[in-house]
């Protein structure tokens, strides 16, 4: 939106609970920003903004609420308005409105919210949603130390930083009418709201960073590119209007209406977004995708020493995998049989492919491959086929203790393009280690 209208993106950071803030949390609101493409080498964005560092504005602030007659304190307990009201769940009473406190340690600034009319909300998504006056308590601006609360916190720093819309989840939209009061007071015109709907998952709860993985670097440390991320994120809760959902950024960008955001939770389909991530992996360049693959083939991700790892032969065997990813980070398992000594261990894989009659077909097949002329994938093929006729089997089954012998796994690359480039000495060595293994666990 900050784009299309030739505005800015402001990021500011809402600190002023120290409880609740840590460095390395805030660089990752930044870092996750910038990877999807939301940094300060954007003309469109501006910040961060630390909302601490204007502590003083929103005293001054409170003040003059309080100097207007817009504002009071009080020195209710809970227990005093409960004694009063019966009850905790009903709101504040009003009970210090009239009483002319004036500031001291303890004593809460409360805003005097209109006994009459009510508070119209302009939202791009959800219309004009109005609150009665009468049903919104005299609300808490300072706590009793003196230091302002998000509410006006809020307030004043969209105004100091010339905020127009704002675009936040639906839970803040009962906050709404208590800031446009706060606004109106302070002299100045409200913004333009705009409330978007939750995201839920699969059960169809809201997210929860207890429950659900919903920070951005945790899906791209899984191999998520951020260009799939962006592509979904943007379609959440949104569509272009027709049966396309792949689409370059910048063409979203443009079609992108704030008015058309539905207002019923957006269900964050994991299984969708990978299928996402498949397909942009798919439409990447060879190098490219050699260039997205480089975090997971070194430490802590890769399992082969670091003087095992081939540049050249890892580059011929990418392209086999590109087909086959839909999260980078897989690439490890589809390509770890060749630079390490020996396949991993999968025992599941094991006892899928051992079964009766594999010791014959290992041997079998570890005869012909030794001769064979030419060792190029068409022809270990025909040799494959060939053991299979003689044990009454087509190729997949045949091939699958060979498969299983060379890389480890049942599943994983084209297993002829996959001998072909591990080379005949060490096709044979794992296949003799496969025989001597099956034959002493049938012992």
């Amino acid at each position: 939106m900050a784009r299309q209208s030739g505005g800015t993106f402001v990021l500011r950071i809402e600190d002023t609970d120290a409880a609740r803030n840590q460095p390395e949390w805030i660089d990752g609101i930044i870092n996750a920003l910038a990877a999807i493409g939301i940094h300060g080498e954007d003309a469109a964005f501006e910040g961060p903004y630390f909302q601490s560092h204007n502590a003083d504005r929103h005293r001054e602030a409170g003040l003059q609420l309080f100097a207007a007659g817009r504002a009071y304190y009080c020195d209710c307990t809970r227990e005093q308005l409960k004694e009063r009201t019966g009850s905790d769940h009903l709101g504040y009473d009003g009970f210090c409105r009239d009483r002319g406190l004036a500031f001291e340690e303890g004593r809460a600034l409360r805003f005097r919210t209109p006994d009459e009319g009510e508070t119209v909300v302009v939202d791009l998504i959800r219309g004009e949603p109005a609150f009665p006056n009468s049903a919104i308590e005299d609300f808490v601006i300072a706590r009793g130390d003196g230091s302002p609360v998000f509410l006006i916190a809020n307030v004043v720093d969209d105004l100091d930083e010339g905020i127009t819309q704002v675009i936040r989840g639906e839970e803040h939209l009962s906050n709404t009418p208590k800031q446009q009061l706060l606004w109106e007071a302070l002299g100045a015109k409200p913004p333009v709201w705009a409330h978007l709907p939750v995201i839920v998952n699969e059960k169809r709860q809201k997210l929860s960073k207890r429950r659900d993985k919903v920070a951005l670097e945790d899906y791209l440390a899984e191999g998520f590119l951020p260009e799939a991320m962006v592509n979904y994120l943007m379609l959440l809760g949104w569509g272009p209007g027709d049966d396309r959902e792949i689409m370059p950024h910048e063409e979203l960008e443009q079609l992108f209406r704030i008015e058309d955001v539905n207002t019923a939770p957006a269900f964050f389909d994991v299984k969708k977004l990978t299928a996402f991530n498949g397909d942009y992996i798919r439409a990447l360049s060879p190098e490219q995708f050699a260039a997205a693959c480089a975090p997971w083939l070194v430490a802590p991700y890769a399992p082969w020493a670091p003087e095992a790892f081939d540049k050249d032969l890892f580059e011929v065997a990418a392209p086999l995998a590109q087909t086959r990813l839909a999260l980078l980070s897989e690439i490890t398992s589809y390509v770890d049989f060749l630079f390490l000594d020996e396949p991993v261990e999968d025992e599941a894989s094991w006892n899928k492919a051992m079964k009766a009659g594999a010791g014959d077909i290992l041997s079998d097949a570890r005869a012909e491959l030794a001769t064979v002329a030419d060792w190029k994938a068409d022809d270990l093929k025909a040799v494959l086929l060939a053991v299979g006729e003689k044990h009454g089997l087509k190729l997949g089954k045949a091939q699958a203790p060979i498969r299983v012998a060379v890389t480890g796994r049942t599943i994983g690359l084209p297993l002829f393009e996959s001998m072909e480039l591990l080379g005949r000495d060490r096709v044979l060595a794992r296949l003799d280690a496969a025989a001597k293994k099956l034959a002493a666990a049938q012992a």
